[in-house]
């Protein structure tokens, strides 16, 4: 079997990246830029073939198409950093959308019989209220950032493709993964390593935080990936699954679980430049109709999430 994974370069894709070669009978590919860093699949670089594309490039990507002839395509590539969809709103939208246009152009054009699945986002429902809660797939959409806006575009596009061409595409709206490798600027892993700096002797034994309040569902990248992969397996296409935990923490209580692993004593102070301009009070999911299909439930207790995450930093700052 051929895997096609965009993003690979990224925090779920290199976890991704991982469970596919532990596989049998599996060949993994991969796009990346000429700017990527290979950090997170470095030690994975003789099992995978990469392949240098711009999603945003459409002849770029049919190449690519052509030449792989994937059978599962996981498109993870995104610009998926909510604050930065504020900063830079034309390319979060551009970027997101086109990409997979390309993706979908390609493989409609060079009829492939690939199956390929959209790694949607909580942060299309947006606006939810209490009575709403949990989530699941009939919720309403009503991102409240530029980046849920693109996301609730990529999910309706690949309804429509597959309802217009008959594209085998799963689209899973996942909620708040992390775990190890997680980008720095991800508020679980900006705690893990502002603690693993302030346990270096690094910086300051104050710990800078936004918006506490929040509620989010978290679910390890581990167990995040391999509801990707059973999404395919077992998914109906065209089919929408929402992909969570079934369980929310305030951002306060995350931060009081990881501070209560820390081996230094820590001041915690607001920065109002991690505040957004709109934030989702609450995000909680119900994965009844996923789990149902696939059989997936989440395997890994979120404080070992959370511990794996802490210790990645230790390292990382260790080593250098």
């Amino acid at each position: 079997m051929k895997v096609l994974i965009t993003g690979i370069t990224g925090f779920a894709g290199s976890h991704l990246a991982e469970y596919a070669l532990a596989r049998p009978d599996v060949k993994v590919f991969g796009t990346v830029r000429t700017r990527s860093r290979l950090d997170h699949i470095r030690h994975l670089l003789p099992r995978l073939e990469l392949r240098e594309c711009d999603l945003r490039d459409p002849f770029a990507v049919h190449k690519v198409m052509a030449e792989v002839k994937p059978d599962y395509i996981f498109h993870l590539a995104a610009q998926s950093f909510v604050p930065a969809s504020w900063v830079a709103p034309e390319e979060t939208l551009s970027s997101n959308i086109l990409s997979q246009l390309n993706i979908f152009e390609a493989i409609r054009q060079l009829q492939l019989e690939a199956k390929i699945q959209i790694a949607c986002s909580s942060e299309e429902y947006g606006l939810v209220h209490p009575d709403e809660l949990p989530i699941n797939e009939e919720n309403p959409l009503r991102p409240l950032s530029p980046y849920g806006v693109s996301k609730v575009a990529q999910d309706l596009l690949a309804y429509q493709y597959h309802a217009s061409y008959g594209l085998f595409a799963v689209r899973t709206r996942a909620f708040n993964h992390t775990g190890p490798r997680r980008g720095e600027v991800f508020v679980t892993s900006s705690f893990c390593r502002q603690v693993a700096e302030i346990e270096a002797g690094q910086r300051p034994p104050v710990l800078r935080c936004g918006n506490l309040k929040a509620r989010r569902d978290f679910t390890d990248v581990r167990d995040m990936v391999r509801a990707y992969w059973l999404a395919l397996e077992k998914g109906e296409p065209g089919e929408v699954y929402v992909v969570a935990s079934g369980q929310a923490y305030t951002i306060r209580e995350v931060l009081e679980m990881i501070l209560a692993e820390a081996k230094s004593n820590i001041k915690v102070e607001v920065d109002p430049e991690r505040l957004r301009p709109s934030d989702v009070p609450v995000l909680l999911g119900d994965a009844t109709k996923f789990t149902t299909r696939t059989g997936w439930a989440p395997e890994i207790p979120f404080a070992k999430t959370l511990a794996d995450l802490l210790q990645y930093w230790r390292d990382a700052i260790k080593g250098g």
